[in-house]
C-alpha cells in the first residue's frame, strides 16, 4: 500500500517541532518509579482554564483509582494543535491519547494515525450520534459533548413587529424567514441578522453548509463520497447560493461585524445565528426576553452542523488497553455534566444532560439539546473533508461578494473532485 500523506501537513511546523522537542511526549509505555505504565495524552486546550480543570480532575481521579497506569498530559494552543499532531506523526512520536475535531478524524484514520477506539457499545450507544466518529464502518473517536447553533431573538422585538415565534414543530419557512427579516429592517434594524460572516475557517462550512442541506444540496454526494457533482452544483445548491447572496445584497446580513454575539447583546441586530457557547452571555444580558429559536426550514427541514472535539487512540500507542481503560473511566456522566456546565456545550448523554444546570429538561439552554437531537448533520465523513471545507469557504465568500453562483459552485466541484481523484478516491 502506498504511503498516505495527510492534507494537513505543515512543513515549517514539522521542522520547528523537531528543533524544539515539542513533539516528544511519546507513545506511552514508559514506567514510573512506582512501576506504573505511563499513558501520554495531548489536548488542544492550552489557555482554556475551565476545560483543563475538568481534564485534570478526570486524570487525577483515574490515576488514584488504580495502580497500573498513570496518565500524563500536555496541552497545545488550538491554533497550532493540528499541525503538532501531523508533525508528531511524521516523526513517529504521537501520544497514546489525543483529542481531535470530529471532521478531521477520517483523514487521520485514513492516514494511519489512529486505531479503532474499541470502547464498549454501552458507552458509544449512549452518546449523541454526532459525538461518535466513524470511518470505514468502525468507530475511531468519541466525545463528551457536542455544540449546536440557533437563532437568538428578543421576544419583545418579534411580538412588537408581528412576527410569529417559531418552534421545533413549526419552524419558520423560507418565506416566513424572509418576511421576518424585511419587517425587522423596516423597523429600523439596519442589519436585521448577524450570521457571523466576519468569521473565517471552519465556521463557514459548519454554519452555512446546513443551509445548503436544508435546500436539498450538500457538500458531496454521500452515496459514494467520490464526487461533489450534483450535490454542490445542482439545482438545489444553486438555489441555496442565490438565497445566500440575497441576504447580503438585500442588506439583511453583512460581514462587517465583530466575531461573537456582541451586536445582538447591544441590540444592534434583532437576530443572531450563533452557537451555544454564546448563550449564557446572551441570557445574562437579555434575561427572560431571550428566545432560542430553530433555524429556518428552507425546504428539506431545518439543519445544523454536528460533530465537535472527540477522543481517539493513536496507532502508535504501546498500551491501547490502558488508553481504553482511561477513556471508559472518563465517560462517566458526572464528568460530561461538568464539561457541559463549565464549557457551555451539550452533554453527549441523556444522563449527563439531566444533571446539568443548563441542559436538563427545565434548563434555560434545553432547546440546544433538542436542536442537536433533531437537526444535526455531520460534515462528510471522508478524508477529503479538509479540501471540501476550504473550497466551500472560498466559494461561499465569493458568492457573498457577488460572484456568479453557478460558475462558482462548478469551480468548487472541480477542485473537490480533482483532490478525490488524485487520492484514488480515499478508499471509497
Amino acid at each position: 500500500m502506498r504511503r498516505r500523506t495527510p492534507i494537513f501537513v505543515s512543513a515549517g511546523l514539522v521542522g520547528a517541532l523537531a528543533l524544539t522537542g515539542c513533539g516528544q511526549a511519546g507513545q506511552g509505555g514508559s514506567t514510573t518509579a512506582d512501576g506504573r505504565t505511563q499513558l501520554t495524552m495531548w489536548t488542544h486546550s492550552a489557555g482554556n482554564e475551565a476545560e483543563l480543570a475538568v481534564y485534570e480532575q478526570i486524570i487525577s481521579d483515574f490515576n488514584d483509582s488504580q495502580e497500573q497506569y498513570e496518565v500524563v498530559h500536555e496541552s497545545f494552543p488550538q491554533g497550532a494543535y493540528n499541525d503538532a499532531i501531523v508533525a508528531a506523526a511524521a516523526s513517529g512520536d504521537l501520544p497514546c491519547l489525543l483529542d481531535l475535531d470530529g471532521p478531521i478524524m477520517p483523514n487521520w484514520a485514513w492516514a494511519g494515525y489512529l486505531q479503532p477506539l474499541g470502547l464498549p457499545t454501552e458507552i458509544t450507544d449512549s452518546l449523541l450520534p454526532t459525538a461518535v466518529g466513524v470511518w470505514d464502518d468502525e468507530i475511531y473517536s468519541a466525545g463528551y459533548w457536542d455544540a449546536a447553533l440557533a437563532i437568538f431573538a428578543r421576544e419583545s422585538v418579534l411580538t412588537e413587529n408581528g412576527i410569529r415565534i417559531p418552534t421545533v414543530d413549526e419552524p419558520w419557512t423560507q418565506d416566513e424567514f424572509g418576511e421576518a427579516l424585511a419587517a425587522l429592517k423596516a423597523a429600523g434594524y439596519e442589519t436585521p441578522i448577524d450570521i457571523g460572516a466576519e468569521d473565517t475557517g471552519e465556521w463557514w462550512p459548519y454554519a452555512y453548509s446546513p443551509f445548503l442541506q436544508s435546500f436539498g444540496g450538500d457538500l458531496i454526494d454521500r452515496s459514494t463520497m467520490l464526487t461533489a457533482d450534483g450535490a454542490l452544483n445542482g439545482t438545489d445548491a444553486v438555489a441555496w447560493g442565490e438565497w445566500f447572496a440575497s441576504l447580503f445584497a438585500d442588506g439583511y446580513a453583512d460581514a462587517g461585524g465583530t466575531i461573537g454575539n456582541q451586536e445582538f447583546v447591544d441590540d444592534e441586530v434583532a437576530l443572531s445565528y450563533t452557537g451555544v457557547w454564546n448563550a449564557v452571555a446572551a441570557l445574562d444580558a437579555v434575561g427572560d426576553d431571550l428566545l432560542i429559536l430553530p433555524p429556518p426550514d428552507l425546504g428539506q427541514g431545518p439543519k445544523i452542523g454536528g460533530g465537535s472535539w472527540q477522543w481517539a487512540i493513536s496507532s502508535a500507542c504501546n498500551d491501547a488497553d490502558g488508553a481504553r481503560e482511561y477513556l471508559e473511566f472518563s465517560f462517566q456522566d458526572k464528568y460530561l455534566t461538568e464539561f457541559a456546565d463549565k464549557q457551555i456545550v451539550i452533554p453527549a448523554t441523556e444522563g449527563a444532560a439531566a444533571a446539568s444546570e443548563y441542559f436538563s429538561e427545565d434548563g434555560a439552554l434545553r432547546p440546544f439539546v433538542e436542536f442537536s437531537q433533531q437537526y444535526a448533520v455531520l460534515r462528510p465523513e471522508t478524508p477529503a473533508y479538509a479540501v471540501i471545507s476550504t473550497t466551500f469557504e472560498t466559494a461561499a465568500k465569493d458568492i457573498m461578494n457577488g460572484a456568479d453562483v453557478t460558475e462558482t459552485l462548478n469551480r468548487a466541484v472541480t477542485e473537490i473532485d480533482a483532490n478525490i481523484a488524485s487520492n484514488d478516491g480515499y478508499g471509497f
